[in-house]
């Protein structure tokens, strides 16, 4: 029973009497009852210490990338040692779409439907500095990266979420002048012969690829079959200044130009015909669109 007096509300000593006795039985009930039924009340409680317990789990992953990164690339001029390789493929091999603060459940992830005209590429950087960069790109379906180099550079790609086809080259001949005309891998100024080194899809889940200045696809071109993102890690970065510019091809097949006045070196490609294209450098294409957004995700630290 309460009564009002002076307009503030008073529990007569009775009911805060008995309001006492129900607070204690409510204490004994709670420190008697079986686990399961206490865990009821603090499952939320429990629910969002696990979500920061992940939550710092994701952090500590991204994190640790990065401090192995600057372990790892010691700036223009450098390649990774295997050993270094390795740790930094194994590394992020492990990693997933939360560790950067990304999930499939987001709706780009979900969308079926090919974008109206030029679908536009996204990118976002993690960290960038003069030795290595770290950024993830945003494929929606049918997006295609063209065919492009990264000269200099130790490329890390780790494919977090989507499905994606990859098409890469390595030139014939990596030391020659692209200049000149005499080398025998090419046949003008214009036209340098490659090699094939990947052509498939990949799906995530999947290995991580690495690519490096003379070897392994320096020259790739990414086509989206579903809403990707890819985890990049450059070492070191494009650089205008340093000579380490993007430069864009287009690929011609290799039976399209006659080599008939070529040195005894491509006469010994003739079997290899099906791995082997002419590179044309072209312009920047006018249809590619790209546009750069805030990363969100966990934050890394380089103290």
């Amino acid at each position: 029973m309460e009564v009002v007096a002076g307009g503030v509300g008073v529990a007569e000593p009775a009911a805060a009497a008995a309001g006492e006795h129900a607070a204690k039985r409510r204490r004994v009930t709670a420190e008697t009852a079986p686990a399961g039924a206490r865990r009821a009340g603090g499952g939320v409680a429990r629910r969002g210490r696990r979500r920061r317990v992940q939550a710092d789990a994701d952090a500590a992953a991204v994190q640790r990338l990065f401090q192995a990164c600057r372990d790892v690339f010691r700036g223009p001029g450098t390649v990774p040692r295997p050993e270094e390789v390795q740790l930094l493929r194994a590394m992020l091999d492990r990693m997933k779409p939360e560790d950067v603060g990304l999930s499939p459940d987001l709706k780009f992830f979900r969308s079926r439907d090919a974008a109206q005209g030029t679908p536009t590429i996204t990118h976002t950087t993690i960290y960038n500095c003069p030795n290595f960069s770290m950024v993830i790109l945003f494929l929606p379906r049918n997006a295609v990266i063209p065919l492009h180099n990264h000269p200099g550079m130790t490329v890390f790609s780790k494919l977090l979420l989507g499905s994606m086809h990859i098409k890469s080259y390595d030139w014939v001949d990596p030391d020659s002048d692209p200049s000149g005309t005499s080398c025998s891998s090419q046949v003008d100024d214009q036209l340098r012969l490659a090699k094939l080194v990947v052509d498939d899809v990949f799906t995530a889940p999947c290995d991580t690829s690495v690519l490096y200045p003379t070897t392994g696809g320096n020259m790739h071109r990414f086509t989206a079959i579903a809403p990707c993102a890819i985890l990049d890690i450059l070492g070191p970065p494009y650089s205008i200044e340093e000579d380490r510019d993007c430069t864009y091809y287009t690929d011609i097949p290799y039976t399209q130009h006659s080599t008939a006045d070529g040195t005894g070196d491509l006469n010994n490609l003739e079997q290899d015909q099906g791995c082997l294209a002419w590179l044309k450098e072209i312009d920047m294409p006018r249809e590619l669109k790209m546009c750069s957004v805030h990363y969100g995700g966990p934050p890394i630290s380089d103290k």
